[in-house]
C-alpha cells in the first residue's frame, strides 16, 4: 500500500496494483481499475515516486527471503523405537460411497 492524503488532510492507503491512471489537472486524481476516483494532495510525480518505492521494497524483501537461510525440519525418533518402525500407524482409507 502507498499512503496518500485527501484534500481535507486525511490520509489513506491505496494498493498501487489497482491504479489504472494518475491525472494531474491541476489536482492529482487517482483512478482505480474499478472506476473509483480519489483526489489527493500529492503531485503526480510524488505518487509515482511512492509507487516506485513500494515496488522496490517488495523486490528487496523478496530478495531477502530468497537469500536468507531456511529453517529445516528433521524427524526425530524416540530412543525406544526401532529404526525401521514407521513414524505413524497406517490409516485405512474409507470406502467410496455410491
Amino acid at each position: 500500500m502507498i499512503v496518500v492524503t485527501r484534500l481535507n488532510g486525511h490520509q489513506f492507503g491505496v494498493n498501487p496494483d489497482l491504479l489504472q491512471r494518475i491525472d494531474s489537472a491541476p489536482d492529482t486524481i487517482l483512478t482505480l481499475i474499478d472506476g473509483s476516483k480519489y483526489i489527493v494532495e500529492e503531485s503526480m510525480t510524488e505518487v509515482i515516486a511512492l509507487i516506485h518505492e513500494h515496488r522496490a521494497q517488495l523486490l528487496a524483501r523478496a530478495q531477502e527471503i530468497q537469500t536468507s537461510p531456511r529453517a529445516t525440519v528433521e524427524l526425530v525418533r524416540d530412543e525406544e523405537s526401532k529404526d525401521d518402525a514407521p513414524l505413524a500407524h497406517p490409516v485405512p482409507l474409507r470406502p467410496r460411497s455410491r
